[in-house]
């Protein structure tokens, strides 16, 4: 039986990292790639941005079909821990490192936003017609396990003339290291005190309430098989899948629908306080047309490359993609990066380097 057979049969998150860390050396992730001039690039991280990663591989791949790239979307926590352990040639991550994590890492390491995104609250309840609006307190409560039925008085305030059954709330949440969970857990940290207290931030949070899927995909697909369920997940999923996503009242106090332009505006509102390394969180942004659950994602990869010619196609895949990439953007629910922070991106990877001597 090979080591693929058992992996799939054996369907643990811990089976599908070792085969996907198995994958990556034999790939050639730590070297150049030696047929026929082709340089092969592996990465791996963050389900949010997975999407467009994926139309950017197939997009850039048409122009230069001597570079191949494969994308892994197995988590943040895992595009973390890979980038760390070198198996990859780039990770991915919504949520950005801790200054303890990257201090762990052999190399330093440069986090290049790429797009940004929404994080948006999805149901599956079959009387509700009409977009849901959540208040902040409410969306903790529910995520604490405070507010169980779905026809709660508070619920009810919020939604005047929505039919809100009688039934129990359903709360499906990522059971992975997730990006999307610290950008979630972030804002609820944000509005609420027990939350922060009592789970706080973290891409893999104790949760007090609600069953796990893995991946963006996981959580969507258990929303969309189950009635009266709640969960989050990135906009691009509730969209393919047809899922509704709520209001969310923002620090202006309007309920705001996630759009691109409400994900901008929340850019907008946080780019004073985005500091040189370019780790920031934008949630609960103050704009009255903030949508407050937004947040870029980033490609995480070392300054100084350990191998010229790959690392000279990274920078180029980097360039390319906050450049001629952004425009796939719109298309697949993502907010291209404001122009400040695209020159800001710019500079750090015209600072990636290989034995000291620059790439572009």
């Amino acid at each position: 039986m090979s080591l693929s057979t058992k992996v799939a049969r054996a369907g643990t998150p811990i089976a599908v990292l070792v085969i996907a860390v198995f994958a990556f050396a034999c790939s050639g992730a730590s070297g150049p790639s030696t047929g026929g001039g082709t340089i092969t690039l592996q990465g791996a991280g963050a389900t949010f941005p997975n999407p467009l990663y994926q139309k950017w591989v197939s997009e850039y791949g048409k122009l230069h079909p001597n570079v191949r790239i494969d994308y892994q979307s197995i988590g943040s926590g895992g595009g973390i821990k890979q980038i760390q352990a070198q198996t990859v040639d780039f990770g991915a991550s919504d949520a950005p490192m801790s200054d303890a994590d990257l201090k762990a890492t052999p190399g330093e390491l440069l986090h290049i936003p790429t797009v940004l995104g929404a994080v948006v609250v999805t149901y599956n309840v079959a009387s509700i017609t009409q977009p849901l609006h959540l208040s902040p307190e409410v969306l903790a409560d529910i995520f604490l396990g405070n507010v169980k039925k779905w026809d709660d008085a508070r619920l009810k305030q919020d939604n005047p003339g929505i039919n809100l059954p009688a039934a129990d709330i359903t709360v499906v949440h990522r059971a992975d290291g997730s990006g999307t969970s610290y950008v979630f857990t972030d804002y609820l940290s944000k509005v609420s005190t027990e939350w922060k207290d009592k789970v706080g931030t973290d891409k893999s949070p104790k949760w007090p309430e609600g069953q796990g899927g893995k991946g963006n995909e996981g959580v969507t697909g258990q929303i969309k098989q189950q009635p009266n369920t709640i969960g989050y997940v990135e906009l691009a999923y509730a969209v393919q899948n047809k899922l509704p996503a709520a209001l969310i009242k923002n620090a202006s106090g309007k309920f705001v629908e996630p759009s691109i332009d409400a994900v901008t505006a929340a850019a907008a509102s946080a780019s004073a306080q985005t500091p040189d390394d370019l780790r920031v969180s934008i949630t609960n942004s103050a704009g009255e047309n903030a949508y407050p659950i937004s947040s870029y994602t980033y490609i995480l990869a070392y300054k100084d490359q350990k191998n010229a010619e790959k690392g000279k196609a990274l920078v180029d895949f980097l360039w390319w993609g906050i450049h001629d990439g952004e425009q796939f953007a719109k298309d697949l629910q993502y907010a291209p990066l404001p122009a400040e922070i695209v020159k800001r991106a710019e500079a750090k990877i015209n600072s990636i380097t290989s034995g000291g001597k620059p790439l572009r």
